[in-house]
């Protein structure tokens, strides 16, 4: 059998492990669901009528501020996967389990693919569902299929780039509070983008830090693909953004599974 195959063989059983888990315990699975619903409600059903009125031009899309939200969220979700990726994997390496991996004979990039697709499956099934409580609270998109179907690839592009981030963070930090911590960039980074409100309407510096960060332009691509906002460059730079945090965290996911012999 060829090291691919023995990759791939490895990798599988450590997909039906993280299934498995999840299944065992759902409390951090639906925690990663349950934030990005939350902030749609509250922002929907709290803020919405005030923000709506500040949109205007390209901003204002649809006839409801959801038309404009439903993007950002859609992005949070990624970044609420991925934060509880990294709780678990650093829960893993506590438990010994991961150090237990290291003696067997599986190939060692499995232990780390494994949790990675887990995620990846998990993360994509809770963008649908986030999809459709926006379709319930008023989220009329206008995106053709081709157009659903290019918005789909940058919300699987964005999950699999910050769930190997996640996975670094897990690995880096000492206990599963500390890998919350880390991942709250993922999560509160959206709210310094163009996620709720459009980046020319803020002050001179924090607009330039919102225009140049790597969540505005993938929220930038998916309002444009899903309710027909003008895209620009934002595509060309959501991909850029998401090939780089996804080798950077890979590499840094790598590095510190192989010198994090102690734990």
């Amino acid at each position: 059998m060829s090291t691919l195959a023995f990759t791939l063989r490895d990798s599988t059983t450590m997909l039906r492990r993280n299934v498995r888990h999840s299944l065992r315990y759902p409390a951090m699975t639906i925690s990663g669901l349950m934030v990005p619903i939350f902030f749609l409600l509250l922002f929907v059903g709290v803020f919405g009528t005030t923000l709506r009125a500040g949109l205007t031009g390209p901003s204002a899309v649809g006839g409801h501020y959801i038309d404009y939200l439903a993007p950002g969220i859609i992005l949070m979700t990624a970044g609420a996967g991925a934060a509880a990726t990294a709780v678990g994997i650093c829960t893993d390496m506590n438990e010994g389990i991961i150090a237990r991996f290291r003696t067997m004979a599986i190939t060692r990039a499995s232990v780390l693919t494994g949790q990675v697709i887990g995620s990846f499956i998990r993360t994509m099934i809770s963008g649908v569902l986030v999809v459709g409580v926006a379709f319930a609270l008023g989220f009329r998109p206008t995106a053709t299929p081709v157009e659903w179907v290019a918005a789909a690839g940058m919300f699987a592009g964005i999950t699999l780039a910050l769930t190997w981030l996640a996975v670094a963070f897990g690995l880096k930090a000492k206990t599963p509070e500390g890998a919350n911590s880390l991942s709250l960039i993922m999560i509160v980074l959206p709210f310094v983008s163009s996620a709720f409100v459009p980046t020319g309407s803020m002050p001179a510096g924090v607009r330039w830090f919102a225009q140049n960060q790597p969540f505005t332009p993938v929220i930038n691509t998916l309002r444009g693909l899903l309710t027909g906002t003008p895209i620009g460059r934002s595509a060309v730079l959501a991909a850029a953004w998401c090939a780089g945090i996804a080798a950077l965290g890979y590499l840094w996911a790598r590095r510190r599974y192989d010198h994090n012999a102690a734990r």
